[in-house]
């Protein structure tokens, strides 16, 4: 087993953000101390409120600097650059391992997307696979697992949710017959925002019936407090788009130490699979690297790694449970301005990760229409998805929710 690993020391870039204190967040301190870290983004966006940190996180100020220094490490040392950049990886490894609580960074495997993961877990298979998994997966992951089932690599039993759109755990425990032998689950829904909860009794239900299980912990990870080892999740993936403001191309596959070592390898691999990728070898018979690094690929996209690492630090110097309970407060308080106007939303706060949605035949024509207005959602579906965040105010909130009650009713 590894071992476990502590919390960074914030960088110090991030020193003002000791002002806040250890208690929970309050606007007028965000407004202070957190806003001119994103003074770029806020001065861009100016008179628009934006409501879609569920899709792209908005970016620090930061994060120029410090993809400038991987360029840099390019102009300056065009042969040692890789030496930098391959520590920026591992660097990366370790603020994901900490962010989910896995047991080290070797247990993180960078990927350039989460159905990069999945792939490489479903490639880990030599015999066609029985996977269960919910109606309302990502569409990355939905249409990557239909395509595998297409062409016969795996057997595919979808589960859908109930009248009101909830998925019940004990429903999908009573899908899980022996015969299954991967779970693919998302820990919160990305139509709805539910939480799938108790996530850890599904899990040990899988592996007392022989299942290994891949939780997408995409729109959880940054949004919610995660730990990977009391889950006792196989596999996990996930990436930086969304609440860690790091953009696309920094993803991840997390991979159970029981897993690292054993048949269970992938076949998405590339030459930094190997034991000495450096050394040119070329064996007979290949000789994996150890732990996760047997399940790297070829020649790694660098960029993201650094394009990703001031969301990370970011969000482990403010720390997720804090950021968690301020998102509730303001998930609530939209909540309570939108039954003013007579919507209702889906679910309960505590219920849903970071964002709320509307259940309306027109959803696409309102998401466009609140765009004209100056108002950033999205939609999924007849799901109208809107997201607050530490960088809107209770006035953009209460602005918002009266120009969807509008709309909507």
């Amino acid at each position: 087993m590894c071992a476990p690993r502590s919390v960074p020391e914030p960088a110090p870039w991030l020193g003002g953000l000791a002002a806040l204190g250890t208690g929970p967040l309050n606007e007028a301190g965000l407004l202070r101390h957190v806003h001119p870290l994103f003074s770029r983004t806020l001065a861009h966006n100016r008179g628009r409120v934006y409501l879609a940190n569920h899709s792209l996180g908005r970016p620090l100020d930061r994060t120029e600097h410090d993809v400038r220094e991987a360029l840099d490490a390019w102009y300056r040392d065009i042969r040692g650059a890789w030496g930098s950049w391959l520590a920026e990886r591992e660097r990366f490894r370790k603020h994901v391992a900490d962010l989910i609580r896995a047991p080290g960074p070797e247990c993180i495997v960078p990927k350039a997307s989460a159905g990069q993961g999945l792939r490489a877990v479903l490639n880990s298979h030599t015999e066609p696979t029985a996977v269960l998994t919910s109606r309302d997966e990502f569409d990355s992951v939905d249409f990557l697992l239909k395509a595998y089932a297409q062409r016969g690599r795996i057997g595919l039993r979808l589960v859908g949710p109930d009248g009101t759109g909830r998925y019940h755990v004990d429903a999908l425990r009573r899908e899980l017959s022996s015969d299954v032998d991967l779970v693919v689950i998302s820990q919160v829904l990305f139509t709805t925002g539910q939480i799938i909860d108790p996530l850890d009794e599904l899990i040990r239900t899988a592996h007392a019936r022989g299942a290994r299980v891949l939780v997408d912990l995409y729109h959880a990870t940054g949004a919610l407090p995660v730990d990977v080892q009391a889950l006792d999740a196989d596999f996990a993936i996930g990436g930086c788009y969304k609440y860690l403001r790091g953009g696309p191309g920094a993803g991840w596959l997390y991979v159970h130490p029981r897993h690292l070592e054993g048949p269970h390898r992938t076949l998405d691999i590339g030459w930094f699979a190997q034991a000495q990728p450096f050394a040119f070898q070329r064996p007979a018979k290949p000789v994996f690297a150890p732990g996760g690094d047997a399940w790297l690929e070829a020649t790694p996209a660098v960029l993201p790694f650094y394009q990703a690492r001031a969301g990370l630090a970011f969000t482990a110097a403010l720390g997720v449970e804090r950021l968690r309970e301020y998102a509730i407060r303001q998930q609530t308080l939209l909540q309570d301005e939108l039954a003013c106007g007579g919507v209702s939303v889906t679910g309960h706060p505590k219920e849903r990760g970071a964002f709320l949605t509307i259940r309306v035949p027109n959803a696409e024509h309102i998401a466009q229409t609140l765009a004209q207005q100056g108002i950033v959602t999205d939609a999924r579906g007849e799901r109208l998805r809107l997201c607050p965040d530490i960088l809107n105010t209770d006035s953009e909130l209460r602005s918002a929710a009266r120009h969807v009650a509008r709309l909507v009713a």
